[in-house]
């Protein structure tokens, strides 16, 4: 669900008729766009989407990392591969914490709006939280679908997002700690006050309560 906006990335390369070569890997960054970042590195927009598993490839967002090459193929000769980049087997599990106080009444995968995280409910102006340690990189309104939202990286690998809310309190590149209040919580659609929070594994959503502690009483 989360999507960038604009025409085109800016970067090395932009302008040049030489694109500049490919990396393993690549973070995206506020304002990127995939058509943009495939003419940067002089690759087809819609290989990137399959390798990463990104459907029509207007689904991408900052601090998201993208599979640029399959391992152990020299760019220019690429061939599907696998759909994100490979875990680090010597990374630290990360220690997660609840974003909010509140019941979750919609879970990972139960209607459209949870396609990619899961609703939490609870009163219109409570403290959302960062779920771990990491570093702000989003903190805006200009993503479709999320109004007031902040995403932050943990790792290489880690990211979690946090839509709907009332007031953000922090900004891109700041560091934050588990725990640490990032936002107050807002109405989700239009509906009750509610959290929409997002857990995403090299980029890939994955289901909140498989990483989060007991549910706070």
């Amino acid at each position: 669900m989360l999507v960038t906006v604009g025409c085109s990335s800016q970067g090395p390369g932009v302008g040049s008729d030489r694109p500049t070569p490919a990396p393993a890997a690549y973070v995206v960054r506020s304002g990127d766009t995939l058509f943009g970042i495939a003419r940067r590195f002089g690759l087809d927009h819609r290989d990137i989407a399959r390798w990463n598993q990104l459907g029509d490839g207007t689904r991408i967002y900052p601090g998201q990392q993208l599979r640029l090459r399959v391992a152990g193929v020299a760019t220019g000769a690429m061939r599907p591969g696998p759909s994100a980049v490979a875990d680090d087997p010597a990374e630290a599990p990360l220690a997660w914490h609840w974003p909010t106080r509140g019941e979750v009444v919609l879970g990972f995968g139960q209607s459209a709006k949870t396609a990619s995280g899961v609703l939490i409910a609870g009163s219109e102006g409570q403290p959302v939280v960062a779920a771990a340690d990491g570093e702000v990189v989003y903190s805006g309104s200009g993503l479709t679908g999320y109004g007031q939202l902040v995403i932050i990286r943990h790792s290489a690998a880690w990211l979690s997002a946090y839509g709907h809310n009332k007031e953000l309190m922090v900004r891109e590149g700041e560091r934050v700690r588990a725990g640490q209040q990032i936002a107050s919580m807002g109405e989700a659609g239009g509906r009750r006050a509610a959290l929409h929070f997002e857990v995403r594994r090299n980029g890939e959503p994955v289901d909140p309560l498989r990483y989060l502690p007991t549910p706070p009483s």
